[in-house]
């Protein structure tokens, strides 16, 4: 029997029929603070152009993949089913979307560094290096 995803007790169908002033009190105190509208200046000019370009998605109005540069974007059930590129500072990373992201930030998923993979020692790395043959 597979088990049904549950946020806080609130199916993924509930939570998209949820206003923001209803889906505040569901997530955590970081993410209720920065969503709050009469605190905070959460809701910047790149964040208000990416809410909006969600719902152009949603609606089927938007041609090619979804791409943005706003790593602090908390995933909200709109976005649940889309695929959004996010930049990790070199390329854009592909990103999709999950009832599970719920409350947390797009660029938790974009990683930022790759793993280092060491090669020989060049020239110039250690004193003993210099007497190595470059051939």
């Amino acid at each position: 029997m597979v088990r049904e995803f549950k946020f806080k007790g609130y199916t993924p169908e509930q939570l998209q029929s949820l206003s923001i002033e209803n889906l505040l009190p569901l997530l955590n105190s970081r993410q209720r603070r920065s969503l709050d509208k009469r605190v905070s200046t959460y809701m910047t000019d790149d964040k208000r152009k990416l809410r909006e370009k969600v719902k152009l998605a949603r609606e089927g109005k938007l041609k090619g993949a979804l791409r943005t540069h706003v790593r602090d974007m908390i995933i909200l059930p709109d976005m649940v089913g889309l695929t959004i590129m996010v930049h990790n500072g070199k390329e854009f990373a592909q990103v999709a979307i999950k009832a599970e992201m719920i409350g947390h930030y797009l660029g938790e998923y974009a990683i930022t560094n790759k793993r280092v993979q060491h090669g020989a020692p060049g020239v110039g790395a250690s004193r003993s290096s210099l007497y190595v043959p470059l051939k």
